[in-house]
């Protein structure tokens, strides 16, 4: 076989020295504007490339160098060449090339998927561009603007925390139709921006912008810059500066809102200005400084650690030692680090492959809502059998060409035997456990209040103290009250005595008749003075126990209006409430056993019993003690003054066998753990997914 020629127009730039040390080079392909990061045996191998043998290139490098290479190094890097299309095309290869390329372009349908997956729109060729306001340019990242820019955040969000209330105010009144329009906006602004940002960057250190446009991931739209030629720079700072160059300008965009929505008056300006600071600071924190996805964050990530491809390097990495805890294989690490840096890699590749997880099923299901419904459900399928099970089925390839050793480890028949164990234990009843946040309160409980000022004469019951229906718990005086009832009882006897004294002439009469209707009304206000102050003498409505009761409190003092002077606790018992979800409701039954424990602890475990279940969903809640914002488990939204639950709850109550000891007296909040039926947990998911199908796969 004739010995390949390199290609002609190719150029070898000096790079930046590896993280190991050693030399590097950057090969630049301006066919297609692409650059190949080459370590020192590569370069070597090249600089004898004229040799034409791989047997003459490997024993001159050893000869010229502390290398040992052998002809299968030369060979693999020509395999590289090759696949990459860095070899010029002769007539005893064109055949390999056309293969090559055929399996690069794939089928037709894989084209569609990647183009419809991702694909990039150039719409103008800016570098000129870029040449002619660069001056402008390098006056934003001068160190002085930078320090005006810091001092700007600084004095914006010293304003933003003394007026915190009306920046909320401002973010709730944005979300309109309107507020929505605007942010779209301001989103394009910001957008370009930070592709200047990162353009005018790489101008400024020489590289070349030969295009921006627009990419569009599973058809979002995304700005782009191509600034492929910084691989060109030799030192990492300058490209991590080009990197972090996007986030840096939509944080000083940010910073300069910030101030002016501080400074300004009310008014379309200053909402202006508004939406562009919480944009820039949502757009740049949320979404660009992610290094999970290959975003700006990523990037900087990747030159701060000097490690190029770092996703595909850590995803390695812990595929590796993925395959190591489950099989032993004893193979060699891809490569070598440290072990703190090879833990933190590995670590980082699960929390990318989690994160990304979330991200696509999200895309995917934003996708199929968003889609005409026989579209969406085709696209939905696209985006899991892509971005999901297509790495998990590459990975089943690798164990599947591994698999005559895997057979014969003894941690694989370990691994095996513990995911059959996982399985079984998946497809096995277990017994309920419904664990919901729950309110302990007596069944009957009276509250005694003061009913206006008042002075305390006596309080015959002491704290704990047993009430018999009817006794009289506090002996209370309202002077005000007593006085005007003396008035209307003199008044009551004065009119009794001119009714009794009246004779029997026609004006007497007509006196008599005056007299006794003033009487009547006296004497209806003399009642109603009497039942007033039979309130200041408060007796049990009930038999119970006597809580709470202040222990300062001394006869002789004055009390204010509906101050509380004790508790009654009727001898019925405790109960404790809570609410079940639709799915939990139906597992639980009257007579199921239960435990409460108080969230402070106090009291210890009370054993309880289901003794009722509403048959109807609670549509509004009385109080908020067990809503999720308070602590509890129930999601609500407030509605008209409302709590409305965002799911259908049912209203569980359960009895309570034992003494509630500690807890007696009082209203505690705490965990319900029911005990209900037994279950194999992977039905209930299979069955919501089931459902979930069954009712999205009727057109």
């Amino acid at each position: 076989m004739s010995w390949p020629l390199l290609r002609e127009e190719l150029a070898l730039l000096p790079g930046p020295r590896l993280a190991d040390g050693q030399p590097s080079w950057t090969l630049h392909d301006p066919t297609r504007n692409r650059f190949f990061s080459l370590d020192w045996a590569t370069f070597e191998v090249l600089r004898r490339w004229s040799y034409a043998d791989a047997e003459s290139i490997a024993a001159s490098v050893n000869q010229d160098s502390t290398l040992n290479l052998a002809a299968d190094d030369v060979d693999q890097v020509m395999r590289f060449l090759g696949e990459n299309q860095l070899l010029q095309a002769n007539p005893g290869n064109a055949r390999q090339q056309a293969q090559r390329q055929e399996k690069a372009r794939g089928s037709r349908l894989n084209w569609l998927l990647h183009h419809y997956l991702f694909f990039r729109v150039p719409l103008v060729r800016p570098d000129a561009w870029l040449g002619r306001w660069q001056h402008l340019a390098d006056r934003f990242a001068s160190r002085g603007f930078a320090l005006l820019t810091l001092l700007a955040l600084l004095l914006g969000l010293g304003q933003v925390a003394r007026h915190w209330d009306g920046f909320i105010a401002s973010l709730v009144d944005t979300f309109t139709w309107s507020g929505l329009a605007a942010y779209g906006v301001a989103l394009i602004v910001v957008k370009l921006l930070h592709e200047l940002g990162h353009a005018f960057t790489a101008k400024r250190f020489g590289c070349r912008v030969p295009t921006m446009g627009v990419a569009f991931l599973v058809l979002w739209p995304m700005a782009y810059t191509d600034t492929n030629e910084t691989w060109r720079l030799t030192s990492r700072w300058q490209r991590l500066r080009v990197a972090a160059a996007g986030i840096v300008t939509e944080l000083g965009v940010a910073a300069w809102a910030t101030l002016a929505w501080g400074l300004l008056p009310d008014g379309e300006l200053r909402s202006a200005v508004f939406v562009l600071a919480t944009t820039s600071w949502v757009a740049t924190l949320a979404i660009n400084a992610s290094p999970f996805m290959r975003f700006d964050g990523y990037f900087i990530l990747s030159d701060w650690l000097d490690m190029p491809n770092l996703h595909e390097r850590s995803f390695a990495l812990a595929r590796w030692k993925l395959r190591e805890w489950l099989f032993d294989l004893g193979e060699e690490r891809p490569e070598r680090f440290k072990p703190g840096k090879e833990r933190a890699l590995i670590a980082f590749a699960w929390v990318t492959w989690a994160y990304r997880l979330v991200v696509f099923l999200g895309i995917a299901v934003l996708v199929y809502h968003f889609a005409v419904k026989a579209i969406g459900i085709l696209l939905f399928v696209v985006e899991i059998a892509w971005f999901i099970l297509r790495p998990i089925r590459q990975e089943l390839r690798a164990w599947k060409e591994r698999w005559p050793l895997i057979r014969q480890r003894g941690r694989s028949r370990l691994s095996l035997l513990l995911i059959i164990l996982l399985i079984g234990l998946t497809l096995l009843p277990w017994p309920g456990r419904i664990s919901v946040s729950g309110m302990l309160r007596p069944i009957a409980v009276w509250p005694v209040h003061v009913p206006g000022p008042a002075y305390l004469q006596a309080l015959p019951r002491g704290e704990g103290e047993a009430i018999e229906a009817g006794a009289v718990l506090a002996d209370l005086l309202a002077p005000e009250v007593q006085a005007r009832r003396d008035v209307i009882a003199a008044q009551v006897e004065r009119l009794r005595w001119q009714a009794a004294s009246a004779g029997f002439a026609n004006d007497s009469r007509a006196r008599l008749q005056s007299a006794r209707e003033e009487l009547a009304t006296a004497e209806t206000e003399l009642a109603g003075l009497d039942q007033e102050l039979a309130r200041y003498q408060p007796k049990a409505p009930f038999a119970g126990y006597l809580h709470d009761l202040d222990p300062d409190l001394q006869p002789g003092q004055w009390l204010a209006a509906k101050e509380r002077i004790a508790l009654l606790v009727g001898r019925e018992g405790y109960l404790v409430e809570t609410f079940l979800d639709e799915e939990a409701v139906k597992r639980v039954s009257p007579g199921d056993a239960a435990v409460f424990v108080s969230d402070g602890g106090d009291g210890g475990a009370l054993k309880l019993k289901v003794r009722h279940i509403d048959a109807d969903a609670t549509r509004t809640l009385a109080n908020g003690m067990l809503v999720a914002q308070a602590g509890g488990h129930i999601l609500v939204r407030e509605r008209q003054g409302r709590l409305v639950p965002e799911h259908g709850m049912y209203r569980v109550v359960l009895a309570v066998d034992s003494a509630p000891g500690a807890l007696a007296g009082r209203s505690w909040r705490g965990t319900v753990v029911i005990h209900s039926d037994w279950q194999v947990p992977a039905w209930r998911y299979l069955r919501n997914a089931l459902t979930v199908v069954l009712r999205e796969a009727s057109f």
